[in-house]
């Protein structure tokens, strides 16, 4: 007897995260099934220098897969991608990857807001934004523009951050569906895909 998986009415989900992301991160990430139905997409503010070891080392603690996201890389079901140290990640009309070193947006780079943005243009309402910890306001233009095409807006409590400023923002620029603690969100997302 086979099993199959209830197709989510969602079809990708993008993350924004900035100070206090790995234990965020380590909090979700492993939640998720091996066939999660739905690639996660993850911008966590890094360091120009970042060598890629944040992506092995949540790889190691989790059943789905992770790994930095490579130009013109189709965004594939039970992935995580995180966007590279030093680039923007945009998604495309085909929902292939694009890395571009424009200048920084809120004084980063990656940018939650360029990676929300772009989501948002290709999914519309299909698209699952959260905004997590994070010491800036960035992704809340980002997940404004999620919420305005449809898509389902979830932030961090704030009471929950490591640094609140970032969901707090958030908060004030959009309108939210749910304000989730930290423990809850990946339980939350696993169940999307349950039978």
């Amino acid at each position: 007897m086979t099993t199959t998986m209830k197709r989510p009415p969602y079809e990708a989900v993008v993350i924004g995260v900035s100070a206090g992301g790995m234990h965020a991160l380590r909090a979700i990430l492993p939640s998720l099934p091996e066939k999660f139905p739905m690639p996660v997409v993850v911008v966590q503010h890094r360091g120009p220098e970042d060598d890629g070891f944040f992506a092995q080392y949540l790889d190691q603690r989790c059943a789905v897969q992770v790994k930095e996201a490579e130009e013109k890389e189709e965004a594939a079901p039970g992935m995580v991608y995180l966007a590279p140290a030093n680039y923007h990640l945009l998604l495309e009309d085909d929902r292939t990857f694009s890395l571009t070193m424009e200048s920084r947006v809120r004084f980063a780079r990656p940018s939650i807001d360029v990676l929300f943005e772009s989501a948002a243009d290709v999914y519309g309402s299909r698209l699952i934004g959260i905004v997590l910890t994070g010491a800036n306001d960035d992704g809340s233009r980002g997940l404004a523009a999620i919420k305005k095409r449809g898509g389902l807006a979830i932030v961090q409590d704030p009471a929950s951050a490591e640094v609140a400023t970032m969901p707090r923002a958030a908060l004030q620029a959009a309108e939210v569906d749910f304000v989730l603690p930290l423990t809850t969100i990946g339980p939350f997302l696993a169940n999307l895909c349950k039978e």
